[in-house]
């Protein structure tokens, strides 16, 4: 790692400062930490620096969290296929889950619905539903792993991304594909380039067969089974393929953009 940068000024208390930084942690990131022994010095050699007056909590976590998706980004393999189950495992009822109650999940209509397509691809044509729906299709019976600890299976049918991104000459190696989505507080979620071109990686249309329902992100969420929930964007309304990193709705509130379950 080499030698480690020193701030470090009399008078800071590291237990405290290790106290803030966990609990701005989300839950089960705070959990593993302090079961892996939530120290300074695990968080020294996570950042590779020690601390100032002038260091915040906030600062640490940040580089705690770019180390964790730098890590993740190095392990992760390609053509690992996330495990697949029988239609006879398919929990029911499948779980709503969200930021809000299901009664205020956005309401699209999908006669006038169009997915834009914006960035780094040869293609930037707006999509109608009727026109991805006729889109080569595959089903996958995948679990979903929520960042809150719960998981529950569900049949998700839809093209994978990969073939979506070669037909509209998408430049894959940029580094993300970002999506947007239709909540009124604008969800967003950025999905680094070689998850969107893992095989599993599917822009979903169907759940169980059926036309996607509303509480599960109708017309489309982008389903991500190597990643946890909340890296599965629903009621997506437009996809930029970018090597900007444009942050997203939970990263921005610390937690790892890569994620993976």
């Amino acid at each position: 790692m080499g030698r480690l940068r020193s701030l470090l000024i009399p008078g800071v208390d590291k237990k405290l400062l290790v106290r803030d930084a966990t609990q701005l942690m989300p839950d089960l990131a705070r959990r593993r930490f302090i079961a892996g022994g939530a120290s300074f010095g695990a968080l020294t050699l996570l950042t590779g620096c020690d601390v100032s007056d002038s260091f915040s909590a906030e600062e640490m976590l940040k580089k705690v969290s770019k180390f964790n998706d730098a890590v993740q980004a190095a392990i992760f393999n390609p053509n690992a296929l996330a495990p697949t189950f029988p239609e006879s495992a398919i929990t029911k009822p499948f779980p709503f889950n969200a930021y809000y109650e299901l009664d205020d999940a956005p309401e699209v209509d999908g006669k006038t619905w169009k997915l834009e397509v914006r960035g780094l691809v040869d293609n930037k044509k707006s999509w109608t539903l009727e026109e991805l729906y006729k889109l080569p299709q595959v089903k996958q019976v995948t679990r979903h792993i929520c960042v809150e600890g719960w998981s529950a299976i569900g049949s998700w049918t839809g093209t994978p991304l990969r073939d979506f991104l070669k037909l509209i000459g998408a430049d894959t190696r940029a580094k993300y594909c970002w999506f947007q989505c239709a909540d009124k507080e604008g969800y967003n979620s950025p999905l680094d380039m070689e998850t969107a071109l893992h095989p599993q990686t599917q822009m979903t249309f169907k759940f169980a067969d059926e036309i996607l329902p509303r509480a599960y992100g109708f017309p489309m969420k982008i389903r991500v089974p190597t990643k946890l929930g909340f890296k599965n964007p629903k009621y997506v309304i437009s996809m930029e393929v970018t090597n900007d990193y444009k942050g997203g709705y939970w990263e921005d509130q610390g937690y790892n953009s890569f994620s993976g379950s």
